[in-house]
């Protein structure tokens, strides 16, 4: 069974987990005085995924570690958070697509019904969107299903004692990612935000306040048609295509600031 995963694509991975405290033949077995070298009680594993066969396997070959005990499995993500409230596991290994309710959707239901339990996702899924929306729900692992059930094992016991664990191929797609929000986000500082009026920023503000077009001319004393030119070039400057996205941009620039 120690390859029904199939085989590990990337040596990285297999290094960075031998780190961990379970690289060895038990619990904290590379003499590091972490959490896992005084651990008493097994880590109790909630398995979720829809095929049946593949939660057997992974309940066999787990069930080979002393350190591990897996304490139910689920077959969707609706009844995994049914599990976790009644079983309260450590880690819930879960799939990302199955019926009913998807790994991704349940996570945040988990965190709430379970709040200790830790989340490794385990899927077929190397696509980026999964990976970006499992780790925004909270999950503390991502793997993919072609890693050996051998680092299954120690993954588990890596993320029980606080670590996080991505196999390496979605792991750079995380980080090419994050060089690219650094990278915009130095963009935007590099261009200076767009110069409003003084009249601009007086209509803004009363858009952020709730009022139409017809409310704001009464208060500034001008005509309708002339707040809704003022409300195009508001958009224009700012590149934005509603009020309400004008609103946002402005306070989070600091352009604008409603007390």
């Amino acid at each position: 069974m120690a390859d029904s995963f199939g085989p590990v694509h990337g040596g990285d991975y297999a290094r960075n987990l031998d780190r961990g405290p379970g690289s060895g033949p038990g619990p904290g077995r590379d003499g590091d005085p972490d959490e896992g070298a005084f651990r008493k009680e097994p880590i109790r594993v909630l398995v979720v995924d829809d095929h049946a066969l593949f939660r057997r396997g992974l309940e066999i070959v787990l069930a080979q570690e002393e350190d591990i005990q897996v304490v139910g499995e689920a077959g969707d993500g609706a009844e995994a958070v049914d599990k976790a409230a009644d079983l309260l596991p450590d880690i819930v290994l879960m799939d990302v697509r199955m019926p009913r309710r998807g790994g991704i959707e349940a996570c945040t239901s988990i965190k709430e019904v379970a709040p200790s339990a830790k989340i490794i996702m385990l899927t077929i899924s190397d696509e980026e969107a999964d990976l970006y929306d499992a780790i925004k729900a909270g999950a503390t692992g991502y793997l993919l299903k072609e890693i050996s059930t051998d680092e299954v094992s120690t993954a588990i016991r890596a993320v029980a004692d606080g670590q996080s664990q991505i196999s390496p191929s979605m792991a750079s797609k995380l980080l090419t990612e994050f060089k690219s929000m650094i990278q915009r986000s130095d963009e935007r500082r590099l261009v200076p935000a767009p110069r409003l009026t003084d009249r601009e920023l007086e209509v803004l503000k009363l858009v952020a306040t709730g009022m139409n077009n017809r409310d704001i001319a009464k208060e500034l004393f001008i005509s309708e048609n002339t707040v809704k030119n003022h409300v195009r070039n508001i958009l224009e400057k700012l590149q934005l295509h509603s009020r309400m996205e004008a609103v946002v941009y402005a306070m989070r620039e600091k352009i604008l600031e409603i007390r």
